[in-house]
Order: structure tokens, then C-alpha cells, then sequence
């Protein structure tokens, strides 16, 4: 299973308008004060303390900060961050605990303790103290007080590398502290760069919370027009359209986007609220709207790869606006950035009460677990997720191809062949993962059937073409034709080394083995831990005679873990051999 992020909607989109270049956004970081040539070096940690600070439970500064770095490096940020502060309470002159603790409460989701952290000072690299900068600002937002939010980025805007959420989030800022002309400032920058698209998005909700309809519409209908646009902002121009109560516009601008960009759930959902006459969705507050830019910067860093970035903006818009969908984002954000715990502690926080929010939570959840290797752990959740929405075919086809992995096939074929998968209109993908478990069980009619059935809908996946004809050579049912399947599958997906391996062992069972051995080689070149690519090469070697070599290949699986079956048979070939073929002889059946 591969993970897709929920952040990860619009990147395509998103990365053609031009999201890694943002002159928009290029705010100037003030230089230091002319003739200040030399920085104060930080307070280092003392090599030796005397005595050693020790907290009321006699744990030492030394050791809390041990064991808050080891639980941040592995993922928990949470525990990690406790740890780091007590250590900074202990000895809160020392820079590098402080810096330490701030980093990991930012990533564990403790803003209070962070924005008391905020690091400031020249001795700061950007990266923190601008993001401190930003915690700052929001906590104000947070607990009410805008006009302190607002004395944070009045002045001087939130840098590099924070720009872009600090320059989202400051008009926000603004208008609840009252400045509506700064919070109105109209957007300077290309019409067609995907900064400036947010921040015309944002100023256009701004001008509809102050009121001036004309104003915001006429911005709309800009972003509308620009490269892009219409994907991007339809649903908040057309729900402005409804709460002006302008439904036929509505429902004409929703089928008008639909027909440019096809079907979209959200589109459909939006046209049939209008045409029904539906109440619209309300306008955000300052708040909300505030929540939403965050979330905005929050998705272009995911999408640019800035994982931890996007966790912490996420962080700050949970902050103002606490809801499952954000906090899903931010557990997905920091399983992007490997920090696999911490993304599943924050999952956990998903309850079933949450609906399709809590089902998401645990497939992300169990895709976490595979990443590190814990199947069992990675089914209980996907059991769970498949309590909570038993009719969903995508968790049936994920909990399928979880068991299929733990080798309990008759369970997972009882999914495959269910009425949620086996259905009229299944994916080709379905009939693969049948076609799997078939053959794990020897019913290798069924599972050619099905793979050919595969190959009419997908006659170019190398893949299909690969495991039939891998299946007719092994099975000698059809060698010589297997072995053109394979062959077009090597053309397609040249550098796959099980192809390489499939087209080796087709070489082999035509009869040709000097080109299996160059084949094979190749493969295990490519795959040098596979058991079964080994075991081909080895057998490859025996035939051209290269005796030798071939022992030590049969002997180099036995160390590659090979299931009962392989182990068994290259145990009696390291003991009698392969059996000699006749001169002249060939497998090239058909």
C-alpha cells in the first residue's frame, strides 16, 4: 500500500503553477545592524557541572536530555519534548536545551510550550527563530488577544523560511486587530503564481467578511480566469455566489468547472446543495479564515516535500480551530517526514466518533505499521477500519492484500471474491490480487483466467504481463509463449530486476541457457537478497557448467531465508545435482 497524503489534492496542479518559486512571498529578512560584524557565540552546554542540576526525582539534566533526544529521533516527539523540558527548566540559561525542547514541543503539538520557548537573539538560525515568530503570533490569535497577535507581524513580517504562512496568516491577523486597510492590501505579484492565487483567495474572503460584495466577487472572478483557477477556487466562489443568493450562478459555475475539469465529489456535492436550495455554507469568521491560510501554506510545503513544516502549520491551525480533518492531516504530514510514531500517536487521537475521519486515520495508521515492518499491527487496524465502514470496497481490497502478505490466504480470497470486489465493474488490480491467492493455493486455472482477464483491460502493465507469462514458463504450460509476455514486459520496465529474473528463467526453460546466465545475473545484480533469483542463477550455472559457481549460489540461498519448499529442493541439489539434459534437447514447449 502506498500512502496518499489528503494534503496531496492539488499538487500537479498545485507544482505547474509554480509553487518552489515564490517571489511573492520573498520577504526581506532585515540584515544585521550595519557594523556588527560578529555574532556572540550561544551558551554552550558546560562540559562539566558542579554539581550536576538533578530534579525533585534525582534524574539528572545530563540524562532528561539524553532521553528526550533519543524519543524525538525516534518519533516521539510528544515524550521527547516532556523530557527536553524538564531539562531546560534545570538549566534554562543553556541555548541548546532551550532550542532543543522548542523544536520537539513543535513538532509534538505543544504550541503553549513552544510559544513560551520562542526563541529569539542573533545566535538563532532562521529556521527557529522565525518560527517562533510565528508560534508568537498565532498563540495570541489563540487565546484572544489579536492586537498582541498583531504587534508580532506589524512591523516586520515573519522570514524566510516562514514567509509564506506568516504572509497567509497576516491578514487575518490584521483585520481582527482592526487594520482592515493593511488586511485588504491589494496582492501584489503574477496572476498566474500559485502564492498569489492564495492570497487573492484570501483577500477576496476578507473583502466578503467586511462586506464589500463587488469588490470580492470581482476578485473571484480574476482567480476564476487565471491559469488553474477554476480547479482551485471554484467551490469558494461559488459558495460567496450562494450565500449572495445567487443559486442558478452557482449551479452554472459548478457545471462549468465540472465540464473543464471532470467529476469531482465536492463539484457535485456543491451543485446539488444550490440546485436544491440548500442552505450554503456560512462565511468563515476571522478565526476559521485565519485557520485555512495555515493550512494553505500547510499543503504547499507537503507538496515541496517540507513534511515537518507542513506538521507545524497544521499545528498552529488545530490551534485555532481544532477538528479531525486537521488533525488527520497533521498525522499524515508526519508520517511523510518518517516520524512514524509520532504520526500514529496523533492518529490515535481520532475516535471512532469522528466518522470517515476515524476510518482514514486507521488505514493511515496501518500504512505506518508497514513502514516499519509490523503486519500484525498494521491488520488490527485495518480490522478496525473495516468495522467502521464494512461496505467500503478500497479497505476489503487493503484488508485482502494485508492478509494475502501474512500468507492467510483462504481469508483474504473470502474478501477477493466477495461481493464488494468481485463485482461487474472491478479494477484490473482486484483481479490481480485474486490471481495471487490463487496460485498461493494452486488453482492455477483460475488465476491465469484471471490475469487475462487483467491483460484485456491493462495489455501494457508489465506487471500482468510479467506473472502470466512467468506462470505459463514455470508451470510448462506454454513456454514460448510466456516468454514473449516477459519479453514485452522487459521492453516496458526495463530495470526491474524480477522481469530480468522471469525473462532469465523463460531463456532457461527454453533451453537456452548461456542467455539465461547473462540474463540472470543481471537480476541478481539487481535484487541480490531474492532467494528464488538465486536459486534461477545457480541452476543456470549448473547447466552451462559452471559447477562451482552454481554451488555457491545454492548455498548463498540457504542464507536468503527461503520458504520450507525452496529450501527443501536447493538442499537436494546441493546434494545430488541437477539432473543432466540430453544433447541437444529444449523446453521450448507451447
Amino acid at each position: 500500500m502506498k500512502r496518499l497524503s489528503p494534503l496531496a489534492a492539488c499538487s500537479v496542479l498545485a507544482l505547474g503553477l509554480g509553487v518552489m518559486s515564490s517571489p511573492a512571498l520573498a520577504q526581506e529578512v532585515p540584515p544585521l545592524p550595519t557594523g556588527q560584524s560578529e555574532v556572540p557565540p550561544p551558551t554552550p552546554t558546560p562540559e562539566i557541572w558542579a554539581p550536576v542540576p538533578v530534579d525533585a526525582e534525582g534524574r539528572s539534566v545530563y540524562g532528561l536530555f539524553l532521553v528526550g533526544r533519543l524519543a524525538a529521533t525516534e518519533g516521539e516527539a510528544g515524550i521527547g519534548a516532556d523530557y527536553l523540558r524538564r531539562a531546560q527548566v534545570l538549566a534554562p540559561d543553556v541555548e541548546t536545551l532551550q532550542l532543543q525542547a522548542f523544536t520537539s514541543s513543535l513538532i509534538g503539538g505543544d504550541l503553549a510550550y513552544a510559544g513560551r520557548l520562542s526563541p529569539e537573539g542573533e545566535t538563532v538560525p532562521p529556521v527557529l527563530a522565525e518560527a517562533g515568530r510565528l508560534v508568537d503570533a498565532v498563540q495570541h490569535l489563540v487565546r484572544g488577544d489579536a492586537a498582541a497577535a498583531y504587534a508580532v507581524v506589524a512591523t516586520r513580517p515573519i522570514g524566510r523560511p516562514h514567509a509564506r504562512p506568516g504572509t497567509y496568516v497576516t491578514p487575518y491577523i490584521a483585520a481582527a486587530a482592526g487594520d482592515w486597510e493593511r488586511a485588504l492590501t491589494p496582492v501584489r505579484g503574477s496572476a498566474n503564481d500559485i502564492n498569489s492565487l492564495f492570497q487573492r483567495s484570501h483577500r477576496a474572503q476578507l473583502l466578503e467578511i467586511r462586506g464589500d460584495h463587488v469588490e470580492a466577487e470581482a476578485e473571484y472572478q480574476r482567480l476564476i480566469a487565471s491559469r488553474g483557477g477554476r480547479q482551485l477556487f471554484t467551490l469558494a466562489y461559488g459558495e460567496f455566489l450562494e450565500r449572495r443568493g445567487r443559486r442558478d450562478d452557482a449551479v452554472a459555475l459548478y457545471d462549468a468547472t465540472q465540464a473543464e475539469v471532470g467529476e469531482d465529489p465536492s463539484l457535485q456535492a456543491a451543485r446539488a446543495r444550490a440546485a436544491g436550495r440548500g442552505r450554503p455554507p456560512a462565511l468563515p469568521t476571522l478565526r476559521e479564515g485565519a485557520a485555512m491560510a495555515l493550512e494553505n501554506a500547510a499543503l504547499q510545503a507537503s507538496i515541496e516535500g517540507g513534511h515537518e513544516f507542513s506538521a507545524v502549520y497544521l499545528r498552529l491551525a488545530y490551534a485555532l480551530v481544532p477538528s479531525d480533518e486537521t488533525l488527520l492531516n497533521v498525522g499524515v504530514s508526519l508520517a511523510e517526514g518518517n516520524l512514524e510514531v509520532a504520526a500514529r500517536n496523533t492518529f490515535a487521537r481520532i475516535g471512532p466518533d469522528a466518522g470517515p475521519y476515524y476510518v482514514e486515520a486507521r488505514i493511515q495508521s496501518a500504512l505506518s505499521y508497514q513502514e516499519e515492518d509490523r503486519p500484525e499491527d498494521a491488520l488490527a487496524e485495518l480490522n478496525r477500519a473495516f468495522a467502521a465502514s464494512p461496505q467500503d470496497p478500497r479497505i476489503a481490497y487493503l484488508l485482502a492484500g494485508q492478509l494475502a502478505g501474512l500468507e492467510r490466504h483462504e481469508e483474504a480470497l473470502a474478501l477477493a471474491e466477495g461481493p464488494l470486489l468481485n463485482t461487474a465493474d472491478q479494477d484490473f488490480s482486484v483481479r490481480f490480487l485474486r490471481a495471487g491467492l490463487y496460485d498461493a493455493l494452486g488453482r492455477l486455472d483460475e488465476a491465469e483466467a484471471e490475469l487475462w482477464a487483467a491483460l484485456q483491460a491493462r495489455p501494457d502493465d508489465p506487471n500482468i504481463l510479467n506473472y502470466l507469462g512467468y506462470i505459463w514458463v514455470d508451470s510448462g504450460r506454454r513456454i514460448d509463449q510466456g516468454a514473449e509476455l516477459i519479453a514485452r514486459a522487459a521492453e516496458i520496465d526495463p530495470g526491474n530486476a524480477n522481469i530480468q529474473d522471469s525473462l532469465g528463467w523463460a531463456r532457461y526453460q527454453q533451453g537456452l541457457y548461456e542467455q539465461a546466465v547473462g540474463i540472470l545475473e543481471g537480476a541478481v545484480d539487481g535484487e541480490p537478497a531474492n532467494a528464488v533469483i538465486n536459486d534461477h542463477l545457480g541452476d543456470a550455472y549448473w547447466q552451462v557448467g559452471r559447477r562451482r559457481e552454481a554451488v555457491f549460489q545454492w548455498n548463498r540461498v540457504l542464507t536468503l531465508e527461503p520458504d520450507a519448499e525452496l529450501r527443501t529442493a536447493v538442499e537436494q541439489k546441493l546434494e545430488s545435482g541437477l539432473p543432466e539434459v540430453p544433447a541437444g534437447s529444449a523446453n521450448g514447449a507451447s
